[in-house]
C-alpha cells in the first residue's frame, strides 16, 4: 500500500486504562485509502477497546483518534452514517425481523442502495422475513454483516466479523472482502482467525495485553528471509551425528522417538544448508513454510496465553 494514499482512519498513542492491566496502552494505527488493516490478537488482547474508540463510542485517556480527519468522539453520528460498521457482538432487536431491522438502519443513515442489498443478501443466503429471535447465530451474524456493507460506505470497520459463520460462509465473506478491496474500500478488520486476516489483509499489527507488539506489511512476511526444513533421519546415530557435529543453523525442535529436527537458516544459506548435510543418511525432508500463525505465536509462547485463537490445540472457549 503506497504510503502516498490519504490516512483515512489515524489513531495516536491511543490510552484507555481501565486499572489492574486493562485496556490499551499507547496503539497507534494508521489505516490509508484502500487498505485492508489486519488487527490480529486473542480475545481480550484489547481489539475492540482499540474500535469503539475507533467509531467514537468511548472517550480517550490520552491519544487522537480520527476517520476523515475528523475526531471521533464528539462525531458519532456522522461516523456512523459514513463508516460500515460490524460489532464483535451485535445488539439486535429480537422484536424484528430481518426486512424491518434493515429498513430502520437504511432510515437511520438515510441513504439506500437496493442493489447492494439484493447482491448481500443472495451470496450470504439470508432470508431477512424471519424473525430476528428465531435467526441461527450464524444468521444473526449475517444480519450484521448484511446491515454493515448494504449502503455501500467508502471505509468499514469490522470487529470478529465471521465470528460463527460456518466455514463456507467464512469463504464466502473473504472472497467478498478480496472483492471490496478491489473497488477501492478503505477496511480495518479485527479478528483472531490467522487465515482470514492472512488472505485480506494488506498491513497487520499484533496486539498483546492492550499493546502492540509488532506492526508489519503482509507482503514482507510472506517473503520472509527465514527458511525452515524439517529432517527425517534414517536412524538415532546420523540424527545424533548431524546435531553434535553438523549443524550450525538454528535448531527449532526435535523429536528423538520421530527421528526428526526442524532446521531454521537464512535463504542465502541454502546451499550451506544442504552441504551439510553430505552424508548423513536422511528418509526424506521437507520444507515448512513460514507462516503469519508461526510469526504471532512468537509472541505468545506459553499454550494458556492461546485462548480465543484459532487452529491452536488446547484452545480456552
Amino acid at each position: 500500500m503506497s504510503e502516498t494514499n490519504p490516512v483515512i482512519i489515524n489513531v495516536e498513542h491511543l490510552t484507555k486504562d481501565y486499572g489492574y492491566g486493562r485496556g490499551v496502552f499507547d496503539v497507534s494505527i494508521k489505516v490509508h485509502k484502500g487498505e485492508c488493516y489486519g488487527y490480529l490478537g486473542p480475545n481480550g488482547a484489547g481489539k475492540s477497546t482499540t474500535i469503539r474508540h475507533i467509531m467514537g463510542f468511548s472517550k480517550t485517556s490520552v491519544g487522537k483518534v480520527e476517520i476523515f480527519g475528523v475526531e471521533t468522539f464528539n462525531n458519532t453520528d456522522k461516523i456512523l452514517k459514513e463508516v460500515g460498521y460490524l460489532p464483535g457482538e451485535p445488539a439486535l432487536p429480537l422484536y424484528m425481523n430481518g426486512n424491518e431491522f434493515l429498513k430502520m438502519m437504511e432510515e437511520m443513515r438515510g441513504e439506500k442502495n437496493e442493489e447492494m442489498l439484493k447482491h448481500l443478501l443472495d451470496i450470504f443466503k439470508l432470508d431477512p422475513s424471519l424473525s430476528i429471535k428465531s435467526m441461527s447465530l450464524g444468521d444473526k451474524r449475517k444480519l450484521a454483516i448484511v446491515s454493515a456493507f448494504m449502503n455501500d460506505p467508502d471505509v468499514l470497520i469490522l470487529d470478529e466479523p465471521t465470528s460463527g459463520l460456518d466455514p463456507i460462509m467464512q469463504k464466502v465473506f473473504i472472497d467478498f472482502i478480496k472483492e471490496e478491496k478491489k473497488r477501492g474500500k478503505t477496511i480495518l478488520l479485527s479478528s483472531h482467525i490467522f487465515s482470514e486476516v492472512d488472505a485480506t489483509c494488506d498491513t497487520i499489527s499484533i496486539i498483546k495485553d492492550g499493546k502492540h507488539v509488532s506492526t508489519f506489511k503482509a507482503n514482507d512476511l510472506k517473503n520472509a528471509s527465514k527458511q525452515t526444513y524439517i529432517l527425517h533421519f534414517l536412524d538415532k546415530g546420523n540424527m545424533d551425528t548431524y546435531l553434535k557435529e553438523r549443524n550450525t543453523f538454528n535448531l527449532i525442535e526435535s523429536n528423538e522417538k520421530k527421528l526428526t529436527a526442524s532446521i531454521e537458516f537464512n535463504k542465502e544459506d541454502y546451499k550451506k544448508f544442504f552441504d551439510s548435510l553430505y552424508g548423513i543418511k536422511i528418509k526424506e525432508f521437507e520444507e515448512k513454510p513460514f507462516t503469519l500463525q508461526d510469526y504471532f505465536m512468537s509472541f505468545y509462547k506459553e499454550e494458556k496465553e492461546f485462548g480465543g485463537l484459532e487452529g491452536v490445540k488446547g484452545n480456552k472457549k
